[in-house]
């Protein structure tokens, strides 16, 4: 995942004097690992097809908060935007325990699933929560839930070791 310069946009004139200038990224890893690349971009696509495109981009959204991935933010708000997705119901994710209300029963036992699967600092996903997500998917689905939230957990995980750059990233770029 590297920005494509077709589409960058220069924020010079968004910002402030006062702003602080962009970071340099550690490393092009998709370029000095094009087969690694190109082996997440088939997982990615795999996992997409058995996921509702609005909520694949919640799981992703959510995800990327935990791991404070700004490069996947960026991508995965913009998309989920230019989907259809609101502001409100974005802003709202980072506190969906407070705002359940914004969501349906199904999209909260997904979002619990992400957070479950993202920090398994107990070393694992409660019963409880994933008997949540049992009942509100069939096994396909929840198996390719379960993809979607181990593959962008992977996308932070290259994005933020590398100091990926947010900010360049044109909706849609990488479908």
């Amino acid at each position: 995942m590297t920005t494509n310069d077709s589409h960058h946009h220069d924020h010079t004139a968004d910002r402030p004097a006062d702003r602080l200038p962009e970071h340099a990224p550690r490393l092009a890893w998709a370029k000095l690992a094009p087969d690694v690349s190109t082996a997440m971009s088939g997982l990615e696509k795999a996992v997409r097809q058995g996921v509702d495109p609005v909520l694949y981009e919640l799981v992703k959204i959510r995800a990327s908060q935990i791991n404070h991935c700004a490069f996947c933010l960026d991508m995965h708000t913009k998309d989920a935007l230019a989907a259809g997705e609101s502001v409100e119901r974005i802003v709202q994710l980072s506190a969906w325990e407070e705002s359940r209300h914004f969501y349906s029963a199904k999209e909260i036992a997904a979002i619990e699933l992400t957070e479950a699967v993202t920090v398994l600092t107990d070393g694992f996903v409660p019963d409880e929560v994933y008997e949540r997500a049992a009942a509100h998917f069939e096994e396909s689905e929840l198996a390719y839930l379960i993809g979607a939230i181990t593959v962008i957990n992977a996308w932070n995980r290259f994005a933020v070791t590398t100091r990926m750059v947010p900010g360049h990233y044109t909706p849609g770029s990488y479908k």
